[in-house]
């Protein structure tokens, strides 16, 4: 069957490229820093024959529109009121959220602070536990060298290294040209500014952790065993801080929807349809 093509949908003012697939119970995937929509076609593949898999680029990600800071703050808070928004934009009054690192932030943010729109959260490799930072990110961060770093020296050859040896614990797994296309959507004067906002304005990630508790609607966290940057005991730990949740392990690193897309699948197929989560 021919999958409809993405479309646009204006959410907190700001133009947002969205894939909608399928049909059934509604699905958000989000997607977390230096990727985009694309990193969830896999996932979405698997479930478009049970659900409605919603799969947008976030603001200053991919094909969406790249404010200005002075329009779009590109912290958790804006992200998460972009995807309120475009739930309602959409027509959608309350669906699941899946989120993926920097996107798990923000599907927490979303089930929190607009808990009538959420039906379930799926958290995998969250990235919202206070934890050491990768010396890259640190960089980006520093005030004029990280400006430097992001908007001109970081290459294509930078891009795959730190992308393998980060957030991949089999490399293999995933093409070369995989990774490029990444860099591609990354490698625009407004990308870089959008990428280097969004390091800067979430590295705190205090504020976000202390959301774990007002979670109310079922969770499921799912973690890489083998993340390279935030431990499978971060996962735990999140999982523990949230009232009922599951707690999933997949073989992986920091990014299962690139590494086991199927088996992440599956495991938000049962969850999503009411499986009661294992817990650890």
């Amino acid at each position: 069957m021919t999958q409809p093509s993405p479309r646009d949908v204006l959410a907190s003012g700001v133009r947002v490229r969205t894939a909608d697939l399928g049909a059934g119970p509604a699905v958000v995937c989000v997607h977390g820093a230096f990727v985009d929509r694309t990193t969830w076609s896999e996932v979405a593949a698997e479930l478009t024959d049970r659900f409605r898999v919603v799969i947008p680029d976030l603001p200053g990600f991919g094909e969406s529109e790249k404010p200005p800071i002075s329009r779009f703050a590109y912290d958790v808070d804006a992200f998460s009121e972009a995807i309120a928004d475009l739930l309602a934009g959409l027509g959608i009054a309350r669906a699941a959220l899946v989120g993926h690192g920097l996107g798990g932030a923000i599907a927490l943010a979303v089930a929190t602070r607009h808990a009538e729109l959420v039906s379930s959260l799926v958290l995998v490799d969250a990235w919202c536990y206070p934890t050491t930072t990768p010396f890259e990110q640190r960089l980006a961060r520093a005030p004029f060298l990280g400006g430097l770093v992001v908007k001109q020296l970081a290459g294509r050859g930078a891009f795959r290294s730190f992308f393998r040896r980060r957030l991949l614990h089999e490399p293999s797994v995933v093409t070369s040209a995989r990774i490029d296309a990444f860099y591609d959507a990354f490698n625009t004067p407004a990308a870089r500014s959008s990428a280097l906002a969004t390091l800067r304005a979430t590295a705190d990630t205090r504020a976000v952790f202390a959301l774990t508790g007002r979670v109310s609607c079922p969770t499921l966290v799912i973690w890489g065993r083998h993340d390279p940057w935030l431990p499978a005991a971060v996962g735990q730990r999140i999982s523990r801080e949230i009232r009922g949740a599951g707690f999933e392990l997949l073989d992986a690193g920091h990014m299962p929807q690139e590494e086991r897309p199927r088996e992440l699948a599956r495991a938000l197929g049962r969850f999503l349809s009411g499986e009661r989560p294992p817990k650890h």
